[in-house]
């Protein structure tokens, strides 16, 4: 015996489920359960109830509506996951197993945690996909009944629904699951908002009825005369959530929102998808640019439909989708819709829903931190898709977004690391530029050609961001290796000691837990390894006094070397390296200082940064550079202004600014009680240029006070 409304949802599909399952699974539910009462007073099984249901209205296999069942007795009612085992066997144990063990997770918390709480998460669903599926029904009954739930509470697990499962659920291509749960977190994270849109959709629902009537009746009777049957023409609104962000996006008010809904054509195969476009489009002037073919080339998450959007009856814009019942199914159940008919079988067709979901998996093992892995899975989860297509014709997906550096190591990773160019649609752009929907694409390679840390700026796949930090990696460690090489050859000729022989090295990095001899340097080299530590490795026999850190000494040889012989600069981006602290902002002609850092390089600070204070204890780890000449090299300064308010005065410390041959990069102004006060970036080649610039702005009527500002918090790095 079944609850009503699950008996109701399943009455239909009695032929295919086990019902003898289903009602084993609810009468042990509702036992472990007696008694159990949710904040909404209800009895604690009507939510497992509820859950199943949902599953089975999407006509999900009998094992997933067991499971959904059941899915709460382990954590909430002392029953164990052997016991589910015994009397429902592996396959529901498992999964109950699996639910439970994501019950728990939290993603509100630290970078750390959340990207261990997203592994579990990613884990589950690779070992048994139809833990999400019953993941996602039992978030959405719990956002339905969300306001038996304190406001704290109320707003915690909306955005967790929006930051997390909703976007879950549009990539596995559950349409109707994912508008359900954005419009139910939007009702409880923006509920005014909320109310008065949803009042606007209601207001107009007669008018939307007949605008759907207008292009539906001829439509029809077009379908009809063309001996076209068992079609089916529906109209909808599109969900809140996206019509709320379109207002935000565009800036304009509901009034002024015109694609509110879309039109759907049901039809009985490909062949007639394509024929009722042909029809429509003979009747009714399509916007070329809004034409798409995601039958040709489905999204990653499995949708398959035609999409147009043409000027209907009386000129009004209509957005009309296309597609066959099977599509239907797939566009609003998604990877859910496979289990149908499948009973007891695992479905061939989730292998192309899975696709996505394995690459980021493998990305979650390739992410060196939590950091990284949570970009790689913003990037995979949230985004919206592009179709982009290769000379000889293949389609490559992207996110909307996306540059031709994408699109590089999209074809291959070994095009994506050698590429310097790009002809889009016959003609040469930039590698950072943007694509869009149906260009065609030629990456230009070279052999030497190689990733740029800029290029970090401008890519937006987790592919081709993992891959370009890879190379760079592994060019930081050889530079690593080489700088540490160069310290170490220092330290043992400023000793007179022989250089380490391989023995020695294989001791010291036995004894450091490094690994081997060149991890060893490089671990000097980034910084890691203190230069102390590593000599009392290689050497264990020097007496103490032999091991005081020495002071500074110019060093500037050994940076030298490297930037003409291993490629590392003082200055440029290339120089990976060597970059400039943003505390004090250096330039050439200022005292510098060089500190390897623990990680990144050598930082190079101004030698009376008070920074540096706070470093006086590693003595070991700085060291003196000089200035090497340099043209064209541009360095941002951030100079403070204050003085008289009065009009014009910005115009003319522009302009005195101007004069010196410097630009501004960006100011900020502001006055209060007759005075004004601020700062300016500006871009100088050395202290010379920037001395003019502040003699020029002290000069300018009205300014009463000009200097060159230090501020970690508020300044910017010119490089590096």
């Amino acid at each position: 015996m079944l609850a009503p409304e699950l008996a109701k949802a399943v009455a239909a599909q009695r032929d295919r489920l086990d019902l003898d399952l289903l009602a084993r699974a609810y009468q042990f539910s509702a036992r472990a359960h007696r008694g159990q009462k949710r904040q909404s007073g209800d009895d604690f099984v009507s939510h497992s109830v509820a859950v199943a249901t949902i599953l089975a209205e999407q006509q999900m296999d009998s094992t997933t509506i067991a499971t959904a069942l059941l899915h709460d007795v382990v954590e909430d009612a002392g029953v164990t996951v052997d016991d589910i085992r015994r009397e429902f066997g592996g396959e529901v144990a498992d999964l109950v197993d699996g639910l439970t063990k994501l019950s728990s997770l939290t993603f509100r918390s630290t970078a750390e945690e959340q990207a261990e709480n997203y592994r579990k998460l990613l884990l589950s669903i690779a070992k048994d996909a139809r833990v999400i599926i019953i993941k996602l029904a039992d978030r959405l009954h719990n956002m339905r009944t969300l306001e038996h739930l304190d406001d704290e509470r109320q707003r915690r697990i909306a955005m967790e629904t929006r930051e997390i499962y909703a976007p879950l659920a549009h990539r596995f291509g559950m349409a109707g699951m994912k508008a359900e749960l954005e419009d139910l977190a939007f009702r409880f994270l923006e509920g005014p908002d909320y109310r008065t849109l949803a009042r606007q959709i209601r207001a107009r629902r007669t008018d939307r009825e007949k605008t759907i009537e207008r292009l539906r009746a001829p439509l029809a009777e077009e379908l009809a005369r063309a001996a076209l049957t068992g079609f089916e023409i529906t109209g909808r609104p599109k969900n809140l959530w996206s019509i709320y962000k379109k207002m935000k996006q565009r800036g304009k008010p509901f009034e002024e929102i015109f694609d509110l809904l879309a039109v759907r054509v049901l039809v009985n195969s490909v062949a007639e998808c394509y024929h009722v476009l042909g029809m429509i489009h003979h009747k009714w002037t399509p916007l070329q640019e809004r034409i798409k073919d995601y039958i040709a080339s489905p999204k990653s998450n499995g949708y398959q439909s035609l999409h147009t959007t043409v000027f209907g009856p009386g000129g009004q814009l209509y957005e009309i989708q296309i597609r066959t019942r099977d599509m239907h199914r797939t566009a609003e159940y998604g990877i859910a819709a496979h289990w149908l008919f499948k009973e007891g079988k695992h479905p061939d067709e989730l292998d192309r829903h899975l696709s996505w979901f394995r690459q980021l998996l493998e990305l979650q093992q390739d992410a060196h931190s939590p950091e990284e892995f949570l970009e790689f899975l913003k990037v995979d989860l949230y985004q919206d898709e592009i179709f982009v297509f290769t000379p000889r014709g293949d389609v490559k997906r992207l996110p909307k977004g996306a540059t031709a550096i994408d699109f590089a190591f999209a074809v291959h990773t070994e095009v994506g690391q050698h590429c310097h160019g790009a002809r889009m649609n016959g003609r040469i752009s930039p590698l950072h530029r943007s694509l869009h929907n149906g260009d065609t694409v030629e990456i230009l390679t070279s052999p030497v050609a190689k990733p740029s840390r800029d290029w970090l700026a401008h890519v937006h796949t987790a592919r081709a961001r993992h891959k370009i930090r890879q190379w760079i990696k592994l060019e930081e460690h050889e530079r690593s290796v080489a700088l540490g090489r160069e310290i170490l050859d220092r330290e043992t000729r400023r000793r007179r000691l022989a250089g380490p022989g391989p023995e020695q090295y294989a001791k010291a990095a036995a004894t450091l837990s490094v690994g081997t001899p060149e991890q060893l340097e490089a671990g000097l080299g980034r910084g890691d390894l203190p230069l102390g530590q590593v000599m009392r490795a290689l050497y264990p026999d020097l007496p103490s006094e032999d091991l005081t850190p020495p002071k500074p000494t110019a060093f500037g040889r050994v940076i030298e070397r490297l930037r003409l012989g291993r490629g590392i600069k003082i200055q440029g981006v290339d120089g990976l390296m060597v970059r400039y602290a943003q505390c004090c902002q250096p330039v050439p002609g200022d005292t510098v200082v060089g500190f390897v850092t623990q990680g990144r390089g050598i930082s190079i600070h101004r030698s009376d940064c008070p920074n540096l204070l706070t470093l006086s204890a590693e003595v070991e780890r700085r060291v003196e550079i000089d200035w090497q000449e340099s043209e064209g090299e541009v360095f941002v300064v951030r100079v403070a202004v204050g003085g008289e308010d009065r009009r014009g005065l910005y115009a003319d410390i522009c302009e005195a600014v101007s004069e010196t041959g410097t630009n501004i990069r960006s100011a900020e102004l502001a006055s209060k009680d007759g005075a004004v006060y601020g700062s300016m970036l500006v871009e100088v080649e050395n202290q010379t240029q920037l001395n003019k610039v502040l003699r020029a702005v002290r000069r300018v009527k009205g300014v009463t006070q000009v200097s060159r500002r230090d501020s970690g918090a508020h300044s910017e790095t010119a490089l590096g």
